[in-house]
């Protein structure tokens, strides 16, 4: 079984047609309680509407291993199922990242 599920995000009536965010697929790594997966999940729902890329979001507790490899660096962001980054979302880091053509699956 895979560390995240697949979903849809919203599709924003401002999306930027001119980027590859529909593309691409946003997770959100979170724990319940835990107020920067709070504040993750507020910037990336918004960025969801806006530029309409798909996001999921995934209970760590869920998973006693999963908990245990990504307690310390909880919320996680993955892009295409890489992380991305921790803690806090780095809009424009992300917003950059979003504007690259979505990597071809198996390519390091």
């Amino acid at each position: 079984m895979g560390l995240l599920s697949r979903g849809r995000g919203g599709r924003g009536d401002h999306r930027d047609h001119s980027d590859h965010s529909a593309e691409h697929e946003v997770a959100l790594l979170t724990k319940p309680g835990c107020h920067l997966c709070d504040d993750a999940r507020v910037v990336l729902t918004r960025l969801a509407a806006e530029l309409g890329f798909a996001l999921t979001e995934t209970d760590a507790t869920a998973d006693p291993a999963v908990l245990e490899r990504w307690h310390d660096e909880l919320p996680v962001i993955f892009v295409d199922g890489r992380q991305h980054g921790y803690w806090r979302v780095e809009e424009q880091r992300l917003r950059a990242a979003l504007r690259a053509p979505r990597p071809e699956h198996g390519v390091p």
